[in-house]
């Protein structure tokens, strides 16, 4: 019999792949499901998106490999974008890495910086890719908590108790997903100073910056921040381009070309047409982001009344394109969530899959019509 690699021992299917079998299989059998579970925009991107992809099929390079390092045009305007948006300059030659998705990024990362047995600083509750990518490295992830009461930001203080000495990489994640909490920029010049102190490199996985929030923020803009940081974005939930597999990379030209030394192992280049289409996105005025904006309120409005009817408790300065909510005392979110599909066929998010301190919260989604929307308030 022929063994699976030692590796596969650490880590599990991811939770969604696994529910959403489950999912299907109900819609399949006459259902009227509701996923309020899953951050997949439902939203078109901008028309000219779409045009430029669809003239980029027949550009004389279009089905060629491309570069690994994404085609120019396409640097300079993420560089252009987060000068413009965050008042970050990077250089577009050096500085800058496109990527088939932040998701891969969280890989190439690792792999480009962590040995076995080194350890990462992962957030409980987070994003799980952060802990089986560590896993799949080699590498062991030692928890933070993030709770509610610290406005779900790292507690620095009792890091600096910790034995850091073989933390390498720290993951945050500002817009935070699950919760929807912010960070302000002394925060992340606290962080800054700590990464320094302790010698460590600190990720911003920042994909959620322009959903529902007035206030968008990179931890590039810290001064000093390039020496100890890097930076993720992505198109996908700012642009309703999820499943175009457009991100980036961003920090100084050492940390970027260790990067690449990975990434150009691993793929071939972005699809011509995509990256025509990505640099169209990054060049959208204010109006896209108040148009995108102002269907998510709407939609939040009604999931904020969900909450309400499932006695629930949220937080109404969070951002991004989820709810998270604070079930009842002593309700357990898997057990309640699985009440709900089955009674309700509603599925949401138990909390729990972002980690221990997400127990007694669920996530709801805002990637659903206001009509299914509607409906779920009339069933609960």
């Amino acid at each position: 019999m022929i063994e699976f690699a030692k590796r596969l021992e650490h880590v599990e299917e991811y939770y969604f792949s696994k529910k959403l079998r489950e999912v299907n299989f109900l819609k399949a059998s006459g259902k009227p499901i509701i996923n309020l579970g899953i951050g997949s925009p439902d939203l078109m991107p901008p028309q000219k998106v779409i045009s430029a992809l669809v003239e980029g099929l027949s550009g004389e390079q279009a089905h060629k490999y491309q570069s690994y390092q994404g085609l120019p045009e396409l640097r300079e305007a993420i560089v252009a974008f987060y000068r413009d948006v965050f008042d970050v300059y990077l250089s577009p030659s050096t500085e800058v890495l496109p990527l088939m998705g932040s998701k891969e990024g969280i890989m190439h990362i690792s792999m480009a910086f962590l040995n076995e047995g080194d350890e990462v600083l992962i957030p409980n509750p987070g994003y799980p890719t952060y802990t089986s990518v560590t896993k799949l490295i080699g590498a062991k992830p030692v928890y933070y908590d993030l709770i509610e009461y610290n406005n779900w930001l790292p507690d620095i203080e009792a890091l600096e108790n910790q034995d850091l000495s073989k933390v390498k990489l720290m993951w945050v994640n500002y817009p935070h997903m699950p919760t929807g909490a912010k960070a302000n920029e002394a925060f992340f010049i606290r962080l800054v100073a700590f990464a320094k102190r302790h010698n460590i490199l600190i990720v911003n996985d920042n994909p959620y910056s322009f959903i529902l929030n007035n206030e968008p923020k990179s931890l590039l803009g810290v001064s000093g921040a390039k020496d100890v940081c890097l930076e993720l974005n992505s198109l996908s939930k700012t642009f309703n381009m999820a499943g175009w597999r457009v991100g980036m990379v961003l920090g100084k030209s050492e940390f970027i070309n260790a990067i690449l030394k990975v990434k150009s192992n691993m793929d071939s280049g972005m699809f011509y047409g995509v990256q025509k289409g990505a640099v169209e996105a990054l060049k959208c005025t204010k109006l896209w982001y108040v148009s995108l904006n102002n269907v998510y309120e709407q939609r939040r409005e009604i999931v904020w009344k969900i909450a309400n009817a499932l006695n629930c408790t949220y937080d109404k300065n969070s951002s991004g394109m989820f709810v998270w909510a604070k079930l009842p005392a002593f309700v357990k979110a898997e057990e309640f969530i699985d009440v709900l599909l089955k009674d309700k066929s509603i599925f949401v998010a138990p909390g729990t899959i972002f980690g221990s301190n997400g127990e007694g919260y669920i996530r709801f989604s805002l990637c659903a019509t206001t009509d299914d929307l509607e409906e779920a308030l009339a069933r609960i």
